[in-house]
């Protein structure tokens, strides 16, 4: 996997290991383009992100790994946004790093992947979260904030499937992204997951596909060990697709890469 720009840091609270395990991991897996996105600070749910104060040590943490692996790695900055109306930083839209992640975590205040939380699940007509939350990455691309969307399909973690087509579910919203320039993720996190299988769906990456929606990579790592884990999964999946080339970003602008 050349390319691997979703990873998170213990600034998130939910996170563990050092950056220097976490690039080590990446060097190992040999990853030219790894990137530091972060759960970005906002006032929501402030347990699973870093605070606004630990901005600057979180930047200048990668930025000096940046520095000290530049030899072997090219390291990138970037966040995590979760896109949720009236509670985004606009310190974090403004900050100087090489890209934002854009995800939806909230459904009208809800954290529908929160284990926590996974007991609201039973009580919900799941056909209209579905069409709910994809509405949410519709308006998200529609927002024109980020580079990336965050795991596309995310809403599938514990395997509440809808009995609607997903693919018109989520139909006005790949347009959304087309339309936006925004890059889509193919996120290895959902192998390690109830669902079983990448984010997005192999059926979603290929109305993607269809779309000429360009796709970068993600480990979406908590823990040094899940750098690269599946990549090889990923990767064939993209390939199977037809896609023959991802992107990585530095200060917001895409660069195409072959994999």
């Amino acid at each position: 996997m050349i390319v691997d720009l979703h990873n998170h840091t213990p600034l998130c609270n939910h996170a563990e290991g050092t950056i220097d395990e976490y690039i080590q991991a990446a060097i190992s897996s040999e990853t030219k383009f790894f990137g530091f996105s972060d759960h970005a600070p906002m006032d929501f749910d402030p347990k699973y992100r870093m605070k606004v104060e630990e901005m600057q040590e979180y930047e200048v943490n990668v930025l000096d790994a940046k520095k000290k692996y530049k030899d072997k790695i090219e390291i990138l900055l970037g966040y995590e946004v979760d896109y949720l109306k009236g509670h985004m930083d606009e310190r974090v839209i403004d900050a100087d790093v090489d890209y934002l992640i854009g995800s939806v975590h909230f459904i009208e205040g809800w954290g529908f992947d929160n284990p926590e939380f996974i007991g609201k699940w039973e009580s919900q007509d799941i056909d209209e979260i579905w069409k709910k939350y994809f509405d949410t990455i519709e308006e998200m691309a529609n927002s024109r904030l980020f580079n990336i969307v965050g795991h596309l399909d995310l809403i599938k973690v514990f395997k509440f499937m809808p009995k609607g087509n997903i693919s018109k579910m989520a139909h006005k919203a790949l347009l959304a992204i087309k339309e936006a320039d925004m890059v889509l993720e193919l996120n290895i996190a959902g192998f390690r997951k109830d669902v079983r299988e990448s984010y997005p769906s192999a059926s979603l990456l290929r109305d993607a596909y269809a779309l000429n929606i360009p796709i970068t990579f993600a480990s979406d790592a908590h823990k040094p060990e899940q750098v690269g884990l599946f990549h090889n999964e990923i990767v064939a999946l993209a390939k199977e697709v037809g896609y023959t080339e991802c992107v990585y970003f530095k200060k917001k602008k895409p660069v195409s890469i072959v994999f």
